[in-house]
């Protein structure tokens, strides 16, 4: 058995286990573990276990409702890439701003104040 081989099944056994237990499974992560989520890239990354444990829950408290399920692993030497299928259900409002003009709120989101009438909402 290859080193990349101990790798895949590394993983494979890592996800089973977070996927039944719902806690990522720390025996397989080394201290200094980083984590780097490119989805969130203005997070920076995530270090050692109290990292992971900090990604997971801010990753899943966007969320009302989630699951995944890996749908492929792939060899790749010294690295596994993992393809997953995620289900998620969104919570309601996150955040709401108020502001006190509408040309404070527009520029707040990077849109410059319109000109002109805007139509009114319909209900």
């Amino acid at each position: 058995m290859g080193v990349s081989q101990e790798n895949l099944e590394l993983v494979e056994r890592g996800f089973e286990s977070f996927l039944a237990t719902g806690e990522p499974p720390w025996d397989l992560f080394d201290e200094e573990i980083e984590v780097y989520d490119h989805d969130t890239p203005d997070q920076g990354s995530y270090r050692g276990h109290v990292g992971v444990g900090r990604w997971v829950e801010d990753w899943g408290a966007a969320w009302a409702e989630w699951s995944m399920e890996p749908t492929e692993f792939i060899d790749a030497g010294d690295s596994v890439v993992v393809c997953v299928r995620m289900t998620t259900k969104g919570r309601k409002i996150l955040r709401l701003d108020y502001y006190n003009s509408r040309e404070q709120a527009l520029e707040s989101v990077g849109l410059r104040a319109q000109t002109g009438k805007s139509r009114p909402s319909s209900h």
